[in-house]
C-alpha cells in the first residue's frame, strides 16, 4: 500500500536526485567532451550529430525541470525513450554490467525504469509547475 503522507516526498527525492544527475551528465557532455566531441561520439554510433547536442541540452534543461518540479510527468516520460535509446545504441554491445568497459546497459535501463516510475508517480512535494489533471 502507498503511504499517501510520504509518497510526495519520495517523488521529491527521485526528482531532485535524478535531475541533478542529468544536469551532471549534460554538463559533462558540454564541458568535458565538448559539443564537437559529443556530436562525434553520436556519429560514431551511427546517429545524427545533432542528436548529441539535443541530448546534451535536454539533459541540462530536463534535469533542471525535474529538480524544480516543472512538468515532471512529461519530462520524466520523455527521458524514458532517450535512456532506452542510450541503452540500445551505446551500451548494449558492452554487456549487462555498468562496470564493463564502455558501460553496460543495466544503468540506462534502470534510469529509464526510474523515469517511468516518476512519470506515473507524479510531481511530488514542492513542485513549481505540475501538469494539471484532465
Amino acid at each position: 500500500m502507498i503511504d499517501e503522507r510520504t509518497a510526495p516526498y519520495a517523488a521529491l527525492i527521485l526528482r531532485v536526485t535524478t535531475g541533478a544527475l542529468f544536469i551532471a551528465h549534460g554538463l559533462t557532455k558540454l564541458l568535458v567532451f565538448t559539443p564537437a566531441g559529443t556530436m562525434g561520439f553520436f556519429q560514431s554510433l551511427g546517429l545524427p550529430a545533432w542528436l548529441g547536442i539535443a541530448t546534451m541540452v535536454f539533459e541540462i534543461i530536463g534535469g533542471a525541470a525535474l529538480i524544480f518540479g516543472v512538468w515532471t510527468r512529461a519530462v520524466a516520460a520523455l527521458f524514458v525513450p532517450l535512456l532506452l535509446g542510450a541503452a540500445v545504441t551505446a551500451h548494449l554491445p558492452n554487456g549487462f554490467g555498468w562496470a564493463n568497459q564502455g558501460g553496460g546497459w543495466e544503468y540506462p535501463v534502470m534510469w529509464a525504469a526510474v523515469m517511468a516510475a516518476l512519470a506515473v508517480l507524479g510531481d511530488g512535494a514542492w513542485a513549481v509547475r505540475p501538469l494539471r489533471r484532465v
